[in-house]
């Protein structure tokens, strides 16, 4: 039997119900066809990542964007710069 390999969006909604606490964890394992132990897997990680949602500050996401910006902020001025002397150069060419 091969293993079953789930979305993202299907763990979040399976989590979802778990956190409603209206069903027990053997009741939605039923409803999504999973396993009660990976719904409750998935319930732990989900509770466990929650705090990282409120922390203060940047995340890596945002930090690694903020860096590509600026980079690319710095490549745009050096390519300005360098449009810049080369309408100042007189070239020969007629």
């Amino acid at each position: 039997m091969a293993r079953q390999s789930y979305s993202k969006e299907f763990k979040a909604r399976v989590v979802l119900d778990a956190l409603k606490v209206q069903k027990t964890v053997s009741e939605i394992a039923t409803e999504h066809k999973a396993h009660p132990n990976q719904v409750g897997q998935w319930k732990k990680k989900a509770l466990e990542g929650m705090a990282e949602l409120f922390a203060r500050g940047k995340s890596n996401g945002v930090d690694s964007l903020e860096s590509e910006r600026n980079r690319l902020y710095q490549k745009v001025g050096q390519l300005q710069v360098e449009v810049d002397w080369l309408k100042k150069v007189t070239w020969p060419i007629k």
